[in-house]
Order: structure tokens, then sequence, then C-alpha cells
């Protein structure tokens, strides 16, 4: 009827009847601790996120040459070791070719290593 109206609680929508009362229905207090206890658990994460420090462009930029490095070295030593034995022990196969992909199989698992090591500490 033209007495009704909506009024959002907590929890739901409600119907009140606007010629009983003028003021939305009270919610009970154990929706009102409920809500109250969201609401600071909440604020608690905010506050928390505030106060954490975020990475900066130097830790990036670290990650980014500690990636790097990780996959060079083993790719450098694997080509290094991969000339000599192409120079002392002459074969069909090119040792250099194999020794420089596997460096680079293991530089790629060293890298996932430290990113993942990071990533757990963040």
């Amino acid at each position: 009827g033209p007495g009704w109206k909506p009024i959002l609680s907590a929890n739901s929508w409600k119907w009140v009847n606007v010629n009983e009362s003028d003021q939305p229905p009270k919610a009970s207090s154990g929706d009102d601790q409920e809500f109250q206890e969201q609401v600071e658990a909440k604020e608690r994460r905010k506050l928390k996120a505030r106060r954490e420090e975020r990475p900066k462009v130097w830790f990036g930029l670290g990650m980014f040459g500690l990636v790097g490095w990780s996959v060079a070295i083993p790719t450098l030593i694997g080509i290094a070791l991969g000339l000599w034995i192409d120079a002392t022990y002459p074969s069909r196969y090119s040792w250099t070719l194999m020794l420089l992909f596997l460096g680079v199989a293991i530089g790629c698992v060293n890298a996932w290593y430290w990113v993942q090591r990071e990533g757990k500490r963040g």
C-alpha cells in the first residue's frame, strides 16, 4: 500500500509502514556487533597495508640483474667448457652447442628458484 517503503538494513531489505514510524527499524545488537567487527577487520588490514613498505625501484632493478646473471653465468660457463672440449677432443658433435643449451636450462631453473624465493619473502 501507499504507507509502506523499503528500508535497507545491515543484512537485507525490509519494508516498513511509514504510518507506524518514521524511524528505520533498529538492528539487533548481534547485527551491530558483527558489522562493527567486519569494519574493524577491514580497518586493520588497510592500516597494515599502509605500514608495509612497497618494493622500491632499486628492488626491481636488483631482481632484474639477479635473474639476468643467474641465466648468463651458467650459459657462459657452458659455452667456455664446450669450446674447450671441442678444441681438446674433436668429435662430430658440437659440445659448445650442447653445453650452451644446458647452461641456458640450468640458468632458467636457477632464475626461477630466485624469483620464487623473493616472492615468498614479500
